[in-house]
């Protein structure tokens, strides 16, 4: 069993000042609206309704937070929490589809999101959600801007893998790892950004994904490390 299957909700927020205090690892699921960001992470956390997609794409404007760990449900962060018991933190990020939002959520969306991804130490790498089909919108690739000067790890799922053939999934990974391998630092090294095909309808790459985000978040206890290691052929 996944150590992922033990998250819990545990907070939900619109300001900054409002981020949880605790200084354990987080990892951030970022995608556009209708990537299939919520059907992911129900399907790694192994739940069928711990994330939630709102039917207006763009309407949802918070950071939702689920604990690794812990031995409550539905626990709120003012709650007297064992939080020795908490081991990390899956955080959802507001998905950027702008069609029905008015233009000061707009803001408000690109100002929380913007200093969260660049400027929260406690956040150690970051999913990016893309649909297979069309990946590397405008959107993706300002998300990956604000993100690569972290310098710090960029996995991308390429969703809805199920809608491509075997031949336009190889193009479609060939075509994010040129992107992705297109970022370097300061010395010229590229960043640490990876890639997979991913399908939540057929389970494709489920393991893959799971195994990564455990590794990202330092998760990958003995228990847990060989039911992912064999899911790997």
């Amino acid at each position: 069993m996944s150590s992922l299957w033990q998250a819990r909700f545990f907070t939900t927020i619109d300001r900054l000042q409002d981020l949880p205090k605790y200084k354990l690892p987080e990892i951030a699921f970022a995608g556009r609206s209708n990537a299939g960001k919520s059907t992911a992470i129900n399907l790694l956390c192994n739940q069928k309704k711990l994330a939630f997609a709102s039917k207006t794409p763009g309407r949802t404007q918070h950071i939702n937070f689920f604990s690794i760990g812990g031995s409550h449900v539905g626990q709120h962060r003012k709650d007297a929490t064992r939080i020795e018991e908490i081991r990390a933190f899956l955080v959802d990020l507001p998905g950027y589809g702008y069609a029905e939002v008015s233009g000061s959520a707009k803001d408000h969306w690109q100002l929380l999101l913007g200093r969260y991804v660049q400027a929260r130490e406690q956040l150690v790498a970051l999913v990016l959600i893309m649909d297979a089909r069309r990946p590397f919108t405008e959107l993706d690739v300002e998300m990956l801007e604000w993100f690569a000067p972290t310098g710090k790890p960029i996995h991308c799922l390429l969703s809805k893998a199920d809608k491509l053939n075997r031949s336009e999934q190889a193009d479609a990974l060939r075509l994010a790892k040129s992107i992705l391998t297109s970022y370097v630092d300061e010395a010229g090294q590229p960043l640490p950004f990876s890639v997979q095909l991913f399908s939540a309808l057929k389970r494709t790459g489920l393991d893959e994904a799971d195994l990564t985000i455990r590794n990202l978040l330092g998760l990958n206890d003995e228990a847990n490390e060989p039911a992912a290691a064999n899911g790997q052929a």
